[in-house]
């Protein structure tokens, strides 16, 4: 199978002016391969897996040997591995060795670069504290992106360092700086990077499908050479001591519109020590490459179940949706800011985003929809019938509606195994089916066949009004007799 770093490639190349049939070459890949992917960037097809090399195994061993002498070339070192069990040619040595080289100039004193208007953003990650939400606190990111020409600074903070916050964060500074570079600068992060031996990098394929479609191309800097993206780390360093101190924050929008002032009023149109500019000023919005007219869903996405109490759970809390979704699947899509609620592709709840935790986030229409669902069940007169043998009876109703039976049909059969039973052998059978969690007139009907006779009785009277031989009383509650009763022999004492 081709990987995501593949595809990527193709587009990149595709973006550059290539040809398809340059690009297949480039990648030696065949035309109708490239085509393919092309057109249909998301699609799996299969392809053969490469070989593992014969030099695989002795990776760490020429690693040690070059940290020993740099500078040792392949046919000693061939001559060491070929004691070592090596039974390879020197050829890919060679290859190897180049690749190590290119690592080991890092080493090598650098001069400062200076990239051209909409060339590169550099991006990274910082960490500030927490902010403490009722009980709970929540630990505090800021993704930093440095236009690299301008110095012009775009700050977004988070409660994540997730894929989809970094998605989130740079899609909110593409649209700050109004356009997209051609490529963007970050150290090793899980979330960019996944692989890494020498100069050969594997790119984590959830970056590189949202870099492809703003035709961005990555890259990573070396291992402990920070300097390859100092342009963000010195500004990480200037927010520190510039916007955080002396300033306190009640929540995650409260420093996002704080930090958005800042930038507006002090980073922005402050004269740079190293450009002797203002980074508004020397910026070039020009020079940028234009936004997608679609641009990607970057909100967190998960799949939930709602629970009998018309609610999801995300995140640590409970988030109320329509009570006729219970038991339903639904898609759960969250940003900085809402949490969004979609039935198959149908929004059916927006929420406010809560960075507490164990709480419950209800919207009040919801629990009138259950007001309401209940009032009409209780009004039905089959069910308040039923209702009136007990407690047993009240809840057994909830136990179904719990367990999302259709509670009309239910009562009506558990009326009729009244009918033939009696009121004290339903009551038994509706104990036992509650203490075993069965739920359902079929449980009841087999409780009441295994263990109980059905009472003998004469068939009713038939009347000519049809209707007349469907009326149904409630059954009297003894309770209220007994009161009654003994409310009046107190009236006889006294």
């Amino acid at each position: 199978m081709i990987d995501r770093q593949i595809i990527f490639e193709v587009h990149r190349l595709k973006n550059m002016g290539y040809s398809q049939r340059k690009i297949a070459r480039e990648l030696r890949l065949g035309r109708d391969t490239v085509g393919r992917y092309l057109k249909e960037p998301d699609r799996v097809y299969a392809a053969n897996k490469s070989r593992p090399s014969k030099l695989d195994a002795y990776h760490d061993l020429i690693d040690q040997m070059l940290e020993k002498y740099q500078y040792a070339h392949a046919p000693v070192i061939l001559q060491r591995l070929k004691t070592e069990g090596f039974d390879g040619e020197i050829s890919i040595v060679r290859g190897y060795l180049r690749k190590k080289r290119g690592q080991l100039k890092s080493r090598q004193a650098f001069i400062r670069f200076e990239s051209p208007p909409g060339r590169q953003m550099q991006i990274d990650w910082g960490h500030f504290n927490t902010l403490t939400y009722g009980n709970t606190k929540r630990r505090l990111y800021a993704l930093v992106v440095t236009e690299a020409h301008s110095r012009m600074l775009y700050v977004e903070f988070t409660h994540s360092q997730r894929q989809e916050a970094l998605h989130q964060g740079l899609l909110s500074a593409f649209k700050f700086f109004g356009g997209t570079p051609q490529e963007v600068i970050m150290d090793n992060m899980l979330t960019a990077v996944i692989e890494r031996q020498g100069s050969v990098i594997r790119y984590n394929d959830a970056f590189l499908d949202f870099l492809r479609v703003f035709g961005i191309n990555p890259k990573a800097c070396n291992v402990r050479a920070p300097y390859e993206k100092g342009k963000v780390e010195r500004s990480i360093g200037y927010i520190r001591q510039n916007f955080w101190p002396l300033r306190s924050f009640k929540d995650l929008s409260d420093v996002q519109a704080q930090m958005r002032g800042w930038l507006n009023s002090t980073a922005n149109v402050r004269v740079h020590q190293t450009t002797g500019e203002r980074p508004s000023e020397r910026f070039d919005k020009a020079a940028l490459r234009p936004l997608p007219q679609m641009l990607p869903d970057c909100r967190e996405t998960t799949s939930v179940v709602v629970h009998k109490d018309f609610a999801v759970q995300f995140d640590g809390n409970a988030y109320t949706v329509p009570p006729w979704s219970i038991g339903k699947q639904l898609t759960i899509k969250a940003d900085q800011t809402a949490v969004s609620i979609y039935h198959k592709d149908k929004l059916i709840a927006t929420h406010k985003r809560c960075w507490e935790r164990k709480k419950r986030i209800e919207i009040p229409s919801h629990q009138e929809q259950v007001r309401k669902l209940h009032k009409r069940l209780w009004q039905d007169r089959q069910v308040a019938m039923f209702s009136s043998l007990g407690t047993e009876a009240l809840d057994y109703i909830e136990a179904l509606a719990g367990a999302r039976q259709p509670i009309k049909k239910n009562v009506i059969r558990m009326l009729a195994l009244k009918d033939e039973y009696g009121v004290t052998s339903l009551i038994y059978a509706i104990r036992k089916a509650m203490e075993y969690k069965a739920y359902g007139a079929d449980y009841i009907e087999n409780i009441l066949y295994q263990e109980m006779t059905p009472q003998k009785k004469h068939p009713p009277l038939k009347m000519r009004n049809d209707a007349l031989n469907h009326i149904q009383l409630t059954e009297p509650s003894l309770a209220e007799y007994d009161t009654y009763v003994l409310k009046r022999r107190h009236e006889k004492d006294d």
